[in-house]
């Protein structure tokens, strides 16, 4: 590994804002370098970001809350997938870790990523959802993903437009604020929508921002608060 300490200077003399920890699960595989990272980084200006499955022991999450601004958590929605597809993992645990990352005020997304066959029952979304909305806040952006057949799962179809549309709908009828949807393109589903006067705040095509109406935290348009980190 590079040392933590070259890490953090390539960071800063590419001009980077931030640092992102993410793939081959940072949380099990390398969180002590993770957390030597970020402490260092920290010190300097930077953001540090990780992304995460959230299947982490309470005690190295609370350790590593000192150092992270922000993460998005892959929560797969039931305990049945976690058990026959993930390796017994409990989804409890799961939850734990969102409530104790929401306790330390870290800015929190939650991705799932939906499985026809698997977690993609309007019952199963909206359980997942309820949870979200009871334990943690309205404000949790959520990502609605596509799944794509491979390695041990190519025997399943991609997830259906629909399936992804209805999700969404779920989400926004429960009140949820900010709802997208990824790995496929569908027309305005990336934006970023003001929850107040339904302006648009965020344009996106891809990892591209088209336009940025988000001034100071707040909507530019009716100046109320918007969820995130904007500086």
């Amino acid at each position: 590994n590079m040392p933590p300490k070259k890490v953090v200077e390539d960071a800063l003399t590419n001009g980077c804002k931030s640092i992102s920890y993410t793939y081959t699960e940072p949380a099990s595989t390398a969180i002590e370098y993770v957390i030597d990272i970020a402490k260092i980084a920290k010190k300097k200006g930077l953001k540090n970001n990780i992304v995460s499955n959230g299947y982490i022991n309470p005690e190295p999450l609370k350790e590593l809350c000192k150092y992270i601004d922000a993460t998005n958590i892959d929560l797969k929605g039931n305990e049945r997938f976690y058990k026959e597809v993930c390796g017994d993992i409990r989804l409890n645990e799961i939850l734990n870790s969102l409530k104790i990352l929401y306790k330390n005020k870290i800015h929190i997304e939650i991705t799932n990523l939906i499985i026809p066959g698997y977690n993609d029952s309007e019952k199963e979304i909206k359980k997942m959802l309820e949870w979200i909305k009871e334990n943690l806040s309205l404000d949790i952006p959520i990502h609605f993903s596509r799944f794509f057949p491979y390695y041990k799962l190519n025997n399943i179809e991609p997830t259906p437009e629909k399936t992804l549309e209805k999700a969404k709908k779920i989400a926004e009828s429960l009140g949820f604020k900010y709802v997208y949807i990824g790995n496929i393109f569908i027309d305005k589903a990336e934006n970023t929508y003001c929850p107040k006067c339904k302006k648009l705040l965020i344009e996106r095509y891809g990892f591209d921002v088209i336009q940025n109406n988000i001034e100071k935290n707040k909507c530019k348009f009716c100046g109320i608060k918007i969820y995130g980190i904007w500086e």
